[in-house]
Order: structure tokens, then C-alpha cells, then sequence
């Protein structure tokens, strides 16, 4: 921190740097605010800490291989981006999933989103003091890793998705898992409310703080949770829909899932804590209408034997001949892709708004360009305007509704 005086007022004022290194961004973000005594006169929101190079990954890792990269980016709930990126390929390869892998899709994207809210909500709280709201949202999320794990193989970066399809079957009693955490998540979610949403404290601290109105929300380019909670009504999962969002998703007619998108036009702290508890509990209800009804069949649009872009299964690779020699002329010899040359972009509602992919495709096995569209980059640009005018304190709050990833910045 250092002082220097104003030069249109004489006023001094003193310039802090708010990280990278500090407790209350959970990350490397850096802020730089110019303060009148504790009241922020200035912010610039600074980036690039990490030097990651993840789209420049993608120029070099064929469109399977990618998949471990993008899910670093939000290493919140990185299932839902092994899920967007694919997405992105199917769009461009011009595959039509099963029924199946739809479903189950469906339900790790809706896990993925409760995966990622209960930890903003949690840590939220804890960057204002609630602790004890922070070990409820943590707890449940450890149910989600053992969910994930169960299904992947890996707890953390699942690296689930493929061209197509996904790496491999759900097991037989994964939905009954998946039940039992749907039986234990309300009660969590009541707890937490409970705890924030009467709380004289986190009220005080909340309402009022942050806030952005519909038509710069709209000007600014956000998205999401936080974008609903200025009152834009716009869902992709609604507004345009896939997987099993759409309506005739399983080619037999059927409707799409029910929900409802929960709105406020309060454009506060306050309202994008109340509208990240509300789509959690959209999401269980997602979930429940598709766990029970998950259509037999095949989780690849494309067996291997009928397309060489597709790797075949672990069973076939191991006891026979063909599939090892497929597998291995695929991944060793760098046979196997073969995409149409153009360009695609695909997009999904994901926790933190609208996460999509631009490839851009010379035909060979590898992105000629892979870009990202993150949400957190464009939630970040306009930390200034919500924080201005208000205290140091309240720069804590704002930042914690945002739930900026910094992987996604530095991309």
C-alpha cells in the first residue's frame, strides 16, 4: 500500500493491492484499488498469473485428448467443461448422441452445477465469517467427488466425456448412489439457508452491495446465475436447448425436463446467493426426473467397428486382437480423426454462465484453433463498477458472488 494525493481534488487517497496471494480471492486475482480511508474510489481487475496456455493446448491434443485440459480450466466442476467441450465436437462433426448418453449427460451436468454452487455459497459465507455454512456446502460436495469418481474412474479431473459418447457405462448401482445424495442435499440446503438467508449479519452485508442493473448486465456480457439475478431471463438450457433440455432429445417425441429458472431483479450480492440456492434445488429436481428413467442402448453414437474416430472398449481391447490393434493404430500411429474442414461453436448453461468452444478445423486429426469462451473472463471485466463508491469490506462480498475461477482468465 502506498499514499499519493489526487490531482484534481488534493485529496489522498492510498492504493492497495488485493491480492494475488490472499485468502479472500481463493485464487491468483489481483486487485488494485485507490481508496479514500476505507471507501474504494478506483479498482482495475488484473489477470495473468497463471500463463497456462490452454488454447494453445488445443492446437496440438486431438479432440479426445483435449478433454483433460478444458476441465482445468474450472477445476470447480470440471465435468461440465468435459461436457461443453464435446459439445463443441459434436456440433462440428455433425453427431446426434444416444438417448443414453444424453441422460446421463444431463444428470453429470446438473451435478456438476450443484457441485459448483455449493462451494460459492459455502465459501461466500466463510469470506464474511459464517464458517459453519461453509462445512454444510463442503460435505455434500465430497458426495458429488465419490459420485463422480464411481462413474469416471477419477475424483477430481474426470476426463469423462468423448467424441460421441463418454469413456465408459454408468455402473448398475449408480443411481441408487445418486438417490441417496438427492435424499440428503435438501436437508443441506435448508441448513445453509437457515444459517445466511434471515441472518441479520449476512444480510447487512449483502443487500444493497454489488449491484449491477438488467441493461449493464446485458451491455457487459453476463451470463448466468449472476445474470438472472439482475433479471436477464435467458437459460441456453431454455432459450437454446440440448442434450436432454429439448424437446424430442431421445427421437421418440419425448418433452423435454421440467424446470423453472429462478430470476431476481434485486442484481445484488443477496440475490446471486438466493438465486444459486434456488438452481441447485432446479437441479435435483432435473436430476429426479431422469435417474429412473435412464433408456437402454448404446452410451456411442458410433461403435468402432463402424467408425475409426471412435476408440473401442476397454473389454474389446483386452480380449481381442482387432480392438488392440485399432486402439493402437488410433493413439499411437495418430490414425483415427477426421473432421470436416470448417468451424463450429458450442455452447452450455453451465454454473458460472455461458461456457462454449469456437474450433476451427483444417481436417486433420488435431483443432487447427480451439478457443474458449469462459464466463468468469467476462463476469471479471466489470468488477470495477461494482465496487466503486462501496467499502474495502464489501469488495470481499462482491468478489465472492462473482465465484470468478482464475483458470479461466488465464487461458
Amino acid at each position: 500500500m502506498h499514499e499519493g494525493v489526487d490531482e484534481f481534488t488534493g485529496e489522498d487517497h492510498w492504493v492497495l493491492n488485493f491480492g494475488p496471494q490472499h485468502p479472500a480471492t481463493h485464487t491468483t486475482l489481483r486487485l488494485v484499488m485507490e481508496l479514500d480511508g476505507e471507501r474504494v474510489v478506483s479498482c482495475v481487475p488484473h489477470i495473468g498469473y497463471l500463463h497456462s496456455g490452454f488454447e494453445k493446448l488445443g492446437e496440438h491434443l486431438d479432440y479426445n485428448q483435449y478433454v483433460t485440459i478444458v476441465e482445468r480450466m474450472n477445476y470447480i466442476s470440471p465435468m461440465a467443461d468435459n461436457i461443453a467441450w464435446h459439445t463443441a465436437c459434436e456440433k462440428l462433426f455433425g453427431i446426434e448422441l444416444t438417448p443414453r448418453c444424453k441422460v446421463i449427460r444431463t444428470i453429470c451436468a446438473e451435478l456438476a452445477r450443484i457441485q459448483d454452487h455449493l462451494l460459492c455459497v459455502g465459501t461466500a459465507a466463510l469470506d464474511l465469517g459464517g464458517f459453519t455454512a461453509f462445512l454444510y456446502g463442503f460435505n455434500e460436495r465430497e458426495w458429488i467427488y465419490d459420485l463422480f469418481e464411481e462413474l469416471s474412474g477419477s475424483r477430481y479431473h474426470n476426463s469423462y466425456t468423448r467424441v460421441g459418447g463418454i469413456s465408459q457405462d454408468m455402473p448398475d448401482d449408480w443411481p441408487a448412489h445418486v438417490k441417496e445424495f438427492l435424499k440428503r442435499l435438501p436437508r443441506a440446503l435448508d441448513d445453509v439457508e437457515a444459517l445466511l438467508t434471515r441472518n441479520r449479519i449476512f444480510i447487512e452485508r449483502t443487500k444493497g452491495v454489488g449491484y449491477l442493473s438488467a441493461e449493464d448486465a446485458i451491455a457487459w456480457g453476463w451470463t448466468g446465475p449472476i445474470a438472472r439475478a439482475s433479471g436477464v431471463r435467458r437459460d441456453l438450457r431454455k432459450d437454446e436447448p440440448y442434450l436432454c433440455y429439448a424437446d424430442n432429445w431421445d427421437g421418440r417425441g419425448s418433452s423435454g425436463v421440467e424446470f423453472k429458472v429462478p430470476v431476481s431483479r434485486s442484481g445484488d450480492v443477496l440475490a446471486r446467493y438466493l438465486v444459486r440456492l434456488e438452481e441447485m434445488r432446479q437441479s435435483q429436481a432435473i436430476i429426479e426426473q431422469l435417474i429412473d428413467n435412464v433408456p437402454a442402448g448404446p452410451i456411442d453414437q458410433f461403435p468402432f467397428k463402424k467408425r475409426p474416430d471412435s476408440l473401442p472398449r476397454k473389454q474389446e481391447i483386452y480380449f481381442s486382437i482387432e480392438g488392440l490393434i485399432h486402439h493402437f493404430e488410433t493413439l499411437m500411429w495418430n490414425r483415427g480423426f477426421e473432421p470436416p474442414i470448417g468451424e463450429a461453436y458450442g455452447a452450455n448453461e453451465t454454473a458460472n454462465g455461458e461456457l462454449g468452444y469456437y474450433i476451427v478445423s483444417d481436417g486433420g486429426r488435431v483443432p487447427y484453433r480451439a478457443r474458449t469462451r469462459p464466463p468468469s473472463f467476462i463476469n471479471y471485466q466489470v468488477f470495477e463498477k461494482l465496487v466503486v463508491g462501496h467499502q474495502i469490506s464489501d469488495v470481499v462480498a462482491v468478489l465472492g458472488s462473482l465465484n470468478i475461477i482464475a483458470a479461466e482468465l488465464d487461458r
